[in-house]
């Protein structure tokens, strides 16, 4: 087994008096989908803002390639190769794809005083990124973004963060708000990230889609670690009724 790309260590995580997360390990390697599972309110933003930068644990320790890490920001973060994709994407509508791919970081050409955008090596490179995604369907770089579907917009955001170096990618409930075509269209994409040997973080909800893609799982409830497996380790169902164990969880004596 590598080393993981990124591991938490006994994170804890309190707001006043509330512990939104308490004691937390998580291991992320390269090359695999660790799906972070839970019901709302489990606590799986507060972890990913704490992978991201957004958030500083209370207590515990984040470590990056074996190393402990600090993160004070979101740029902090991005320097280490983190990227974080929304589940609103965070594309800007009534711009052109490739102005939303190069976005803050436009190519240019010429010198000094008479440089400019490089219109044509943008529209090129976001189009040769997108299709290498799996994207067929948007052939100009200067369609507008908005008259993309949900889940081209997702391949635009992961196609962006991967050219811009993100070795750990962490995807904030991707496929909530699509259909089942789309929803496909976003679950290939994470296979692609990860055969490019990207270290992925898979937020979400649905069992179907984390068991679909994932190679290593945590459930999270009430802030707690309810299970870690690895694929094929439990069933659908099994699952589900993890997600669904709030109440045994705590009679179990997890819930104070």
């Amino acid at each position: 087994m590598s080393t993981p790309l990124m591991q938490l260590e006994s994170v804890s995580r309190s707001f006043g008096n509330n512990l939104a997360l308490n004691r937390v390990d998580l291991d992320v390697y390269p090359g695999e989908v660790h799906c972070l599972l839970g019901d709302n309110g489990a606590g799986k933003s507060t972890l990913i803002k704490i992978m991201s930068g957004v958030l500083t644990p209370t207590l515990g320790t984040v470590r990056f390639n074996g190393e402990p890490v600090t993160f004070r920001s979101p740029r902090d973060a991005q320097g280490y190769g983190i990227g974080t994709v929304h589940q609103d994407v965070g594309t800007i509508p009534l711009i052109s794809v490739s102005r939303n791919f190069f976005l803050g970081n436009e190519p240019t050409k010429g010198w000094g005083p008479f440089r400019r955008l490089d219109h044509a090596s943008a529209n090129r490179i976001a189009l040769e990124q997108i299709r290498a995604m799996g994207i067929r369907r948007v052939n100009d770089a200067d369609q507008l973004v908005g008259t993309m579907s949900g889940g081209e917009r997702q391949a635009l955001a992961i196609s962006r963060a991967i050219y811009f170096g993100a070795r750990l990618l962490i995807l904030d409930e991707p496929t909530a708000a699509l259909g089942v075509k789309e929803s496909k269209i976003v679950i290939d994409l994470i296979s692609k990230a990860r055969d490019e040997g990207i270290a992925l973080v898979f937020i979400t909800h649905n069992a179907t889609h984390a068991l679909q893609v994932g190679d290593r799982f945590t459930v999270l409830i009430q802030g707690r670690t309810a299970a870690n497996f690895l694929r094929g380790e439990k069933t659908r169902e099994e699952v589900l009724n993890l997600m669904a164990g709030g109440e045994e969880f705590e009679a179990a004596g997890h819930g104070d």
